[in-house]
């Protein structure tokens, strides 16, 4: 599963689904051992948990990031490999 960002010690990936995807849009943030999947459009969580701190964090980021996100998730699913996006800072 491709990376896209890394920041404050959380990773962002998202699946590739060539052909027919089976899921809305979404990202996958992992945490130390928490995993949590998060919708792109609205950005809210959908699956998982991670703590509070760091799910504000993912939220934050992914909502300054959102258009890059949504080209992300549509490059993945034509088969072609995401383009990173900037960390947090």
């Amino acid at each position: 599963m491709p990376e896209l960002s890394r920041f404050f010690g959380i990773i962002i990936r998202m699946f590739m689904e060539v052909g027919q995807p089976h899921h809305l849009p979404h990202f996958h943030a992992y945490y130390q051992d928490d995993i949590a999947i998060f919708s792109l459009d609205p950005i809210e969580l959908i699956a998982g948990s991670l703590p509070r701190r760091q799910r504000r964090l993912v939220e934050a980021w992914a909502e300054l990031h959102q258009e890059e996100l949504v080209a992300d998730w549509q490059r993945l699913q034509a088969g072609q490999p995401p383009l990173p996006i900037d960390p947090l800072d």
